[in-house]
């Protein structure tokens, strides 16, 4: 009886504590959401560095209970002092078997601390693409256009080429690129590219005040230069972010199809010529 009586102390021990770890982590974390949401609204303050501290406490938190757990338990405690004993060859085991948990740990925190982007931000990594949802102590977790979870590794992500569209100014400038015959109107053409981008509701007036004061075009077309088909146009138009400069590109390209087919400017395709050796050998007799 006294063996069941430990073990269903023990068990208790276990179950208690661990319910106790999991109450406090759940409690501390709604605390520093309320407090994370008032801060950023009224001290304008990012929540990067909130969110990874957030994470952190669950880890903390079910570390200390699993300490509190093994000092409880006399076999679990004497386990922990025989692993302590060879010290050195679990060190080395545990070295070699979280040296990758480690490193993006580490990673986390020069994140946190450099700050290449933030949570809310809007990157491309690796033509991968999306809003940064959260910072853990191990990931970085990205919701991509498809409403789709990107979970990298910090080490990763820390190593990585980073495209960010919001780190210090959202607006962007988008290239619009599009070919026209030789024999069209390039005036025209230019013209009608203009009157599109200023009539889309994404359009953003970049311009500086002394650039509206010389009266300078909100948009900029440029010709690129002279295809084997076609004479290469690029406009320059701008956007407050890229997700409006996405949807502004789209219509235009249809807007701008519609205007150049009233106005008999031609968008060139490849032609082809074919050549058959039996015919001409036929002519030339």
């Amino acid at each position: 009886m006294n063996w069941q009586n430990e073990i269903l102390k023990y068990t208790i021990i276990i179950v208690v504590t661990t319910i106790l770890a999991a109450v406090t982590s759940k409690l501390l974390r709604a605390v520093l959401d309320k407090f994370i949401h008032t801060s950023s609204k009224v001290m304008n303050v990012d929540e990067t560095n909130y969110n990874f501290f957030k994470n952190a406490i669950t880890f903390f938190v079910y570390s200390i209970a699993v300490l509190i757990i093994f000092n409880s338990i006399p076999a679990l405690k004497d386990f922990g002092v025989t692993m302590l004993a060879s010290a050195g060859i679990l060190a080395a085991i545990l070295g070699f078997a979280s040296q990758e948990a480690f490193s993006n740990i580490i990673s986390g925190v020069f994140i946190v601390l450099f700050k290449p982007f933030r949570v809310g931000d809007n990157i491309k990594i690796n033509e991968n693409g999306g809003i940064i949802e959260d910072i853990t102590l191990r990931h970085t977790i990205i919701r991509n256009f498809e409403n789709r979870r990107l979970i990298i590794p910090n080490s990763v992500i820390n190593s990585a080429i980073i495209l960010n569209s919001t780190i210090s100014d959202p607006k962007i400038c988008n290239f619009l690129e599009m070919g026209i015959s030789y024999d069209s109107n390039i005036d025209k053409a230019m013209e009608i590219i203009v009157e599109e981008a200023l009539k889309h509701p994404n359009f953003y007036d970049n311009r500086t005040k002394e650039e509206i004061a010389a009266n300078s075009s909100p948009v900029l077309v440029r010709v690129l230069g002279y295809g084997d088909s076609a004479i290469n146009l690029r406009a320059y138009i701008w956007s407050k972010d890229s997700g409006e400069g996405f949807q502004l590109k789209c219509d235009l390209y249809k807007s701008i199809k519609t205007r150049f087919d009233d106005e008999e400017i031609e968008i060139p395709f490849p032609y082809r010529t074919i050549v058959y050796k039996k015919e001409v050998k036929k002519t030339e007799n």
